[in-house]
């Protein structure tokens, strides 16, 4: 016999033993052989069957039978734990199965920064519903983050660091900040030549940060600078922070989606490229559930395909 028809004769023999648990398992929980033949849609003859095959493979009693109720005995009693337990494992496995497998459809409701919103999630929203018409998008774009719990959203994005390392979460991305300024400012900028300098010139601070006046400059593992700036303007939101650098309002730290165009364009210049400043994680995060749709896993890697074709 070849080692093929070996492999079929166990696989077999395994997915055998598999039903006579659960012919077993429904025995124990309705407590008679004509109820779990009922339930599991069979006959009662093969119910009985199959489990006097399993006591007599085993060469034990499982089941103590009178005319009228069957009962598991001690052993049966300890073999149906753990037969509930594997059905239970066996069950979850084909449904998350089933959820993989499944199109994705029906509404998507998530949420993401304003600025990373527009700037990225609105065109990938967008592509989405495109390429999935049947699904629709219900977005929430705030710098406040939702509670995922309240069940208003099935997917956040998150642009930043993740202040809960107990929330599920995957990295599909990540961003450099980047000090900017204006073109007006050109001659005040290029006589920069240290992060320490930068007080000296008017600074924008976007309060949406944890820190939004402290900063860590490196140039390499041993060259740090950290800078503490006194802004001239305080806003609480990127895109604002953004409009009043364009207008020559003086410097700021913004990321690097937020200002791309805007540098290739000329519209604003970086400040002392030789210095970086830590990078940040963009981040899809969900509600703790065991299983997700498949319209959220469908938008997540339709996302992260868009920030692997930008970089």
């Amino acid at each position: 016999m070849s080692i093929a028809n070996n492999s079929e004769e166990s696989i077999a023999g395994r997915l055998a033993n598999l039903k006579r648990l659960a012919y077993f398992a429904a025995v124990v929980e309705t407590g008679s052989f004509t109820a779990a033949a009922d339930r599991l849609g069979i006959t009662k003859a093969v119910v009985s069957q199959q489990v006097a095959r399993l006591e007599h493979e085993f060469h034990t009693t499982l089941l103590t039978r009178t005319t009228r109720k069957v009962v598991a005995t001690d052993a049966g009693r300890i073999f149906y734990q753990r037969c509930a337990s594997i059905l239970k494992e066996a069950g979850d496995a084909f449904d998350e199965l089933g959820e993989v497998a499944a199109e994705p459809s029906g509404t998507l409701r998530l949420t993401a920064p304003l600025d990373y919103g527009i700037t990225a999630v609105v065109p990938a929203i967008t592509e989405f519903t495109r390429h999935y018409p049947q699904c629709k998008v219900d977005a929430v774009f705030s710098d406040q983050p939702l509670d995922l719990m309240s069940g208003q959203v099935e997917l956040a994005i998150r642009v930043g660091w993740l202040s809960h390392l107990n929330v599920q979460a995957r990295q599909i991305g990540s961003f450099r900040q980047l000090l900017v300024a204006a073109p007006s400012l050109r001659r005040q900028v290029a006589q920069l030549k240290q992060p320490q300098h930068i007080s000296e010139l008017p600074f924008v601070a976007n309060t949406a940060l944890r820190e939004p006046c402290s900063w860590s400059f490196s140039r390499s593992e041993l060259e740090r600078q950290s800078v503490t700036v006194h802004p001239v303007i305080s806003l609480d939101a990127t895109l604002a922070v953004r409009e009043a650098v364009r207008h020559g309002a003086g410097l700021s730290v913004l990321p690097d989606f937020a200002v791309a165009d805007d540098l290739k364009s000329g519209t604003l210049i970086q400040v002392l490229p030789g210095w970086s400043l830590p990078s940040g994680g963009i981040h899809a995060v969900f509600p703790t559930a065991r299983f997700r749709p498949a319209k959220v896993k469908a938008f997540v890697d339709l996302m992260q395909e868009q920030i692997r074709s930008r970089a």
